[in-house]
């Protein structure tokens, strides 16, 4: 069963019995020159959550654009058996 699709059904479900509860409550909303008289609560915080995630949104794109520089891995140590110090014949590096 695919279980985005039966997450998105209940979800969906559960915001239509809020919208059914909160038919008949109203408020009345100023802007200070404009006043919107007898918007469903309902309508008033979706639109608010809509704002938020809205205002949300340049931070997180300027979050994925920045790129982050991935550190360089440590070259691995030469073992005591390569080292030109330890070489037998004198030669400098291994070479003959």
């Amino acid at each position: 069963m695919p279980w985005r699709l039966f997450g998105l059904i209940v979800i969906v479900g559960i915001l239509l019995v809020f919208v059914g509860f909160n038919l008949n409550n109203t408020c009345s909303i100023s802007f200070g020159f404009v006043s919107f008289t007898d918007v469903p609560v309902f309508l008033t915080i979706f639109v608010s959550f809509i704002g938020g995630m809205l205002c949300s949104l340049p931070f997180i794109i300027f979050k994925t654009l920045r790129k982050k520089p991935r550190p360089e891995k440590p070259e691995k140590s030469r073992n005591k058996e390569e080292s030109p110090a330890d070489n037998s014949a004198g030669a400098p590096y291994g070479i003959d």
